[in-house]
């Protein structure tokens, strides 16, 4: 069986500034990888290459809106110039913008799908050349358990569950290229952002994590495991496949 020589792996991971993005490219760094991080918060990428400045791996931070075409384009030409060629691209960055159907209003439809739906395909279609180039790739689009329904996500689950067919659509596609395309639906992750939105200490938190078949909340390293799995050479066979990240969210309730 092919082992993954990480040390000849370029990674670009969008929304890479923090949480599942960064605990994704701190995945790939530690393995030899070189990575590209591109996000639109540019003091969090400072940070990051601040703190990656020498280790292992080689790290390259791009501020990039993947909702402007054409800003993912030139993104895309800095990296083959300065890392090589691109073969894994983990499609992370997205935003949520919550509200039920009767208060989701036009300009959350347009925010929404600009990055999750628009951007994850501009990113996509602009290192395909790369890809083909290096013989093969992998995508990896990271979607959401609320995918499955989720109170006040009419936009972002549909977006979401927009991302899983292209998933599917794109494995098709690119499959005569030797490129991969997944999918993973994480569920309630401890992220930054989550734990700022969620307090521990708060009722509301204590009732989800309750819900949670394996009693806990997931962290970004347990979906950068995934991310690492499907990047992998040794994942070549597998594309359109979804797998959710989620403590048995997505399987269902156990209360009796």
């Amino acid at each position: 069986m092919t082992q993954t020589n990480w040390a000849q792996k370029v990674a670009v991971v969008t929304g890479g500034a923090r949480g599942i993005g960064l605990a994704a490219a701190k995945l790939f760094l530690g393995r030899g990888a070189a990575v590209a991080l591109w996000d639109v918060l540019a003091p969090e990428l400072a940070q990051a290459a601040q703190q990656y400045a020498g280790g292992p791996g080689r790290l390259l931070t791009q501020v990039v809106d993947i909702g402007d075409e054409a800003q993912v384009a030139q993104a895309a030409a800095q990296v083959a110039q300065e890392l090589g060629p691109a073969d894994i691209l983990v499609n992370n960055a997205g935003i949520v913008n919550p509200a039920t159907m009767p208060e989701a209003t036009a300009a959350d439809w347009d925010a929404v799908v600009r990055v999750n739906l628009k951007g994850s395909h501009f990113c996509a279609k602009a290192l395909l050349p790369q890809f083909q180039q290096k013989g093969g790739g992998r995508i990896i689009n990271i979607g959401s358990r609320a995918a499955l329904g989720k109170h006040a996500r009419t936009v972002y689950s549909a977006t979401k569950a927009g991302l899983l067919g292209m998933t599917k659509t794109w494995a098709l596609e690119l499959a005569p290229a030797q490129v991969t395309v997944n999918y993973i639906g994480p569920g309630p992750v401890a992220t930054e952002l989550y734990n700022q939105v969620n307090p521990a200490d708060s009722p509301r938190t204590k009732k989800l994590v309750a819900a949670i078949p394996l009693g806990r909340l997931g962290t970004p390293e347990d979906v950068a495991y995934a991310i690492a799995f499907f990047a992998a050479d040794e994942a070549s066979f597998i594309t359109g496949q979804s797998i959710y990240v989620c403590g048995g969210m997505s399987v269902g309730s156990f209360a009796a």
